[in-house]
């Protein structure tokens, strides 16, 4: 049943972990089915693009919101980041490591391919990589370097954020650091 409850990184609202991890784990370890329904979905939301814009990006964000997220996180344990990496990322969330480490994994993995902070679970990159050996279609994307999360995005729609360019990285910022760039 979808509620509240606790973990780590603080109070979550969804399905608890322990109730469909293993379903989670199974589909994950097989990607192929997930690469192709997530390319079949993308390319829907791409072809629905024009008469999505005609009806609003916001609207529509109210109507596939909840169903995006149950979805994820049902299958993914998805954060809701805004600027989803699935398909470039061996179908894994990245973001459910504790780290957040977007580009790969931290240097602490363990022998075992343990999490550095959570030795019972297996590092979140481990399992990204070994799953995207096993996807044809975006397995190399892994291989990608991706951009910071902006974090004025979570807790909205990831689709409707390909589709409106958010997602994509921002110029460089107009008070640089180094003032010879």
């Amino acid at each position: 049943s979808i509620k509240s409850y606790s973990t780590r990184q603080g109070t979550r609202k969804g399905l608890e972990p322990k109730k469909h991890m293993n379903l989670q784990r199974l589909l994950q370890d097989h990607p192929g089915p997930l690469e192709w329904a997530y390319r079949f979905v993308d390319r829907l939301f791409l072809a629905l693009d024009p008469l999505i814009a005609r009806l609003g990006y916001k609207r529509v964000e109210h109507l596939i919101l909840l169903p995006e997220r149950l979805s994820k996180e049902l299958l993914f344990d998805c954060r809701m980041c805004g600027q989803c990496i699935l398909s470039r990322s061996g179908m894994t969330c990245p973001m459910t490591c504790p780290k957040r480490m977007r580009n790969g994994p931290c240097g602490g993995v363990r022998l075992n391919n343990h999490c550095e902070v959570y030795p019972e679970r297996y590092c979140v990159w481990t399992d990204a990589y070994k799953r995207s050996l096993k996807m044809p279609i975006y397995g190399r994307r892994i291989l990608d370097v991706q951009p910071i999360v902006d974090w004025r995005l979570r807790d909205t729609s990831a689709w409707i954020n390909k589709l409106t360019g958010a997602d994509q990285p921002r110029e460089r910022c107009p008070h640089s650091m180094n003032e010879n760039e």
